[in-house]
């Protein structure tokens, strides 16, 4: 540093002093001072390479002495072995930061930066494309992993290996011997390959092996691939698969639950591609198939133990043993339950007793029953409940056509709507029963081979048409009744409850009418004489205009009409106006010609076309 205050005092020009100073120092002199001061410059360039000695640690701090007007600072963690930082020994550090940038009178340096730059020297000096290098797995990067060979370098993926492994995580920390594919010396890149260095070690040894392998020998090999599909194994020096249905004669759903990655297995060689150059193992052919005795192991009938392994729609398979699986079908599960899905009864890794019902040994299939363990109740079914038994019962279900009611567990049994009741015609079986109802009824029928019991209400009380009906309403008597139905061919009238009377539109009036409504409307109380009650068809025939003729014949006497003489059954009673009608019907008879009257005599009287059976009206 020049001090201009002494110059200025001295009276000395820039000119004189440079003249001076030349005279002083010779060309040698001149030459050593340019070459130290650029020497000195260079020193405190951050980016440079400097040999520094260690001082001592403070903390996370290790001390430098890099020959500076100050010391130099390196982070500890940056010694990849902390015995390495001891006082007194020489490293290379690289100068990042000088003090005038930092202001607090210490240097930064980096000791990794530095030694991965003599390391990309070393390695360009010493290794060219195609050798061979060692390093050590760093971490796992995006498409491959970061190895240290001196410098870091990149592996990819679909180098690690022959075949690209599942989980390349596996090789962290892990030493590997690879080859130099690419060097980028601007870029400071280098693509090394493990897969290259193995298929070269392997070709000799995979011609060998193809010269040698036979189907049927016994080779022993190392695990280096696991696919959901099966397994690849290095022969030393050519791969085979070994394929997941090969592995056991049992089920597995993985190979990964029979082997693992580098483990050494033994094989049989079941297949062989010259080639192609593939090569099939399997490991349970070492083992004799235990369906070559199936039949003499699992005999039809005989009751087994085994394992919910999986189970389905359809069905559950149970593991009876390795290799050996049976068939639970959703129909032999439960002789009674109607089952949606199987997992209603059973899971996976149930313990069950089951039998067995059939053994294809061809297909390699055995059919399994569950239900047969229990007796089938349908079988005691008609023993237990006989025609006639009256028994109490849950309803489950309504339907249009009836009611399906639960007997006791597993037996359900259908009351039809037409076993409700002897007399009344329901519409729906919600008219009398819901739904969790309890109700007593009788047993019809029991059918053991379609499993169906057939149950009647009415049942329970005896039919009212055999003795009660027709000893209470005797044809030619004169009731009351009230009108429920109007129809096109006439008119409800219920007689008593439950219980109703047709009467037919040609009997309402003497006058033919062309609708009901003209005489009567529902919900009117009328006299009406009954005409006939046939009990075959379970009909009761009513007159109004008959009653009408009864009650004119005798007048304001308010006297009961006179019974008839003649015996109680399915007639037909005729009064005296009747006996007058049929005469005048005669005479008009003898007349073509006239309009003749209404006809009196029911027996005779055919009923028009559009007059429905009431057996109609019972099904509707």
């Amino acid at each position: 540093m020049v001090d201009r205050n002494i110059v200025n005092k001295l009276g000395l020009s820039s000119e004189d002093l440079d003249n001076q100073v030349i005279e002083l120092f010779g060309e040698q002199e001149s030459r050593l001072l340019e070459e130290a001061l650029k020497s000195n410059v260079d020193i405190q360039t951050p980016g440079t390479i400097l040999k520094g000695k260690i001082v001592t640690q403070i903390g996370n701090d290790v001390i430098v002495e890099v020959g500076l007007k100050s010391e130099g600072v390196v982070a500890s963690d940056e010694f990849d072995d902390p015995d390495e930082i001891q006082a007194g020994r020489e490293i290379e550090v690289l100068l990042e930061e000088t003090d005038s940038s930092l202001g607090y009178g210490l240097i930064i340096l980096s000791k990794r930066k530095a030694d991965r730059i003599r390391g990309w020297e070393r390695i360009i000096e010493s290794k060219k494309e195609g050798d061979t290098v060692s390093g050590k797995v760093i971490r796992r990067i995006k498409g491959g992993l970061l190895v240290d060979i001196g410098v870091p370098v990149f592996l990819p993926a679909s180098q690690v290996d022959i075949r690209r492994p599942g989980d390349i995580n596996r090789f962290i920390g892990k030493d590997l011997d690879c080859k130099i594919l690419k060097i980028d010396v601007e870029g400071r890149n280098i693509v090394i390959s493990r897969r290259k260095l193995i298929e070269e070690e392997r070709k000799s040894s995979k011609e060998k092996i193809l010269a040698e392998i036979e189907v049927g020998q016994i080779r022993k090999g190392v695990v280096k691939n696991i696919a959901d599909f099966g397994v690849f194994v290095d022969l030393g020096g050519l791969d085979g698969l070994l394929h997941i249905s090969d592995l056991s004669w049992g089920r597995i759903s993985h190979p990964s639950e029979v082997v693992e990655l580098d483990q050494e297995i033994e094989c049989m060689v079941i297949g062989v591609d010259i080639d192609h150059e593939k090569i099939s193992l399997g490991m349970k052919q070492k083992t004799k198939s235990p369906w070559e005795t199936v039949e003499e192991n699992y005999p039809i009938g005989r009751k087994v133990s085994g394992k919910v392994v999986n189970v389905m729609n359809y069905g559950v398979f149970i593991r009876l043993e390795d290799g050996i699986e049976g068939l639970v079908h959703i129909s032999e599960m439960s002789w009674t339950k109607r089952l949606s899905h199987p997992s209603e009864m059973l899971n996976l890794s149930d313990e069950i007793e089951v039998i067995v019902l059939s053994v294809n040994k061809d297909k390699q299939e055995i059919s399994l029953g569950l239900k047969q363990i229990e007796i089938n109740p349908w079988s005691v079914a008609s023993q237990k409940y006989p025609v006639g038994t009256i028994v109490t019962a849950v309803v489950r279900s309504i339907t249009n056509f009836g009611a399906f009611v639960e007997i006791e567990d597993g037996i359900d049994g259908m009351i039809h709507i037409s076993d409700f009741s002897w007399t009344r015609k329901y519409n729906h079986p919600s008219e009398i029963v819901k739904k969790g109802q309890d109700i007593k009824c009788v047993v019809l029928e029991v059918d053991e081979q379609r499993q169906r019991v057939s149950l009647g209400i009415k049942q329970l009380a005896e039919d009212p048409w055999i003795h009660a009906i027709p000893e209470k309403y005797i044809p030619g008597h004169i009731i009351k009744g009230k009108v429920t139905k109007l129809t096109n061919f006439g008119v409800f009238v219920e007689i008593e409850k439950d219980l109703e009377g047709l009467l037919h539109i040609s009997e309402l009036a003497d006058q033919k009418i062309e609708k009901p409504q003209d005489i009567v409307n529902q919900g009117d109380e009328v006299e009406v004489k009954i005409l006939k009650v046939d009990t075959d068809v379970r009909k009761i025939g009513l007159s109004l205009r008959r009653a009408q003729w009864a009650a004119e014949e005798h007048g304001d006497k308010n006297e009961p009409a006179p019974e008839p003489s003649m015996p109680i059954g399915v007639q037909t009673v005729f009064s005296n106006t009747d006996i007058s009608q049929l005469e005048t019907q005669e005479k008009q008879d003898q007349a073509p010609d006239q309009e003749p009257a209404q006809p009196e005599q029911e027996q005779e009287q055919p009923e028009p076309e559009e007059k429905p059976d009431t057996d109609a009206e019972e099904k509707e």
